[in-house]
């Protein structure tokens, strides 16, 4: 099953819902607001979760274009050993 925010493509991976940006804004609203205090334990408890799950969702982003990069980069070298000693 997949995590709530994520929608389950036909080959079961996870997918983020929100865009990369939209995620680290969303993050970063849900930050200041548990900075800026005055908010019942409850409420400080559900915008946390809600923060770790939007956490999540970028490091969604950032794994998959890590591996893309790593990808289009064993492609330009011609994903031999050996050749990963010079950088082009």
């Amino acid at each position: 099953m997949a995590a709530k925010g994520a929608k389950t493509r036909e080959e079961g991976t996870a997918e983020p819902e929100l865009s990369y940006e939209e995620s680290r804004e969303e993050l970063n609203n849900v930050v200041r607001q548990l900075e800026s205090g005055g908010l019942s334990l409850k409420d400080s408890l559900a915008l946390w979760e809600r923060g770790e799950e939007l956490a999540r969702v970028c490091e969604q982003w950032l794994e998959g274009a890590r591996a893309k990069l790593a990808a289009a980069m064993d492609e330009r070298r011609g994903d031999e050993p050996g050749d990963g000693d010079t950088p082009f």
